[in-house]
């Protein structure tokens, strides 16, 4: 990593394989990796950029990680927090796969209910099931006890 004063630009290595996880809501960069079980000691290389000027979203947030694809799942839990992110996958430095994270309206079995009463919490064989009332903020609503979560009692699951 390097800073060109001349430009005025932070310049990142670019990844030989990997992924580049772009337009993180700004802040949630080390959620994302939270959320990924990314902790430093796989052996990854990883660069976290954080509050990087963005034309779209004015701030945002960049997560590079090298020798790791991600599964859809994943991409799947990273769109409850980054709303806007897209995922890019880098094979011998070339970006061959782009992919615009959505959160979809309904989401099954991806999180846990924050009421411990909720059967979908009991030993009933049932998936968690959620409507997603606001994806920009992060707005949950139980399908089964009608409890609004919100993107801190999602985060506190990972």
């Amino acid at each position: 990593m390097s800073y060109d004063s001349s430009r005025e630009q932070l310049k990142i290595k670019k990844i030989h394989d990997g992924t580049v996880i772009d337009h993180i809501t700004a802040g949630y960069a080390l959620d994302v990796l939270k959320i990924l079980g990314v902790t430093g000691k796989e052996g990854y290389t990883v660069s976290v950029l954080m509050n990087v000027p963005s034309k779209r979203l004015k701030r945002k947030d960049i997560v590079k990680i090298e020798g790791r694809e991600l599964e859809p799942e994943e991409v799947d839990k990273i769109a409850l927090i980054a709303a806007h992110a897209t995922i890019n996958i880098v094979r011998n430095f070339e970006v061959i796969e782009k992919k615009v994270v959505k959160l979809p309206s309904q989401i099954y079995g991806m999180v846990r209910c924050a009421n411990p009463t909720c059967i979908s919490n009991s030993r009933e064989p049932i998936k968690s099931s959620f409507l997603v009332e606001d994806d920009e903020d992060l707005r949950l609503k139980c399908h089964y006890c009608g409890r609004i979560m919100e993107k801190g009692d999602v985060l506190k699951q990972f």
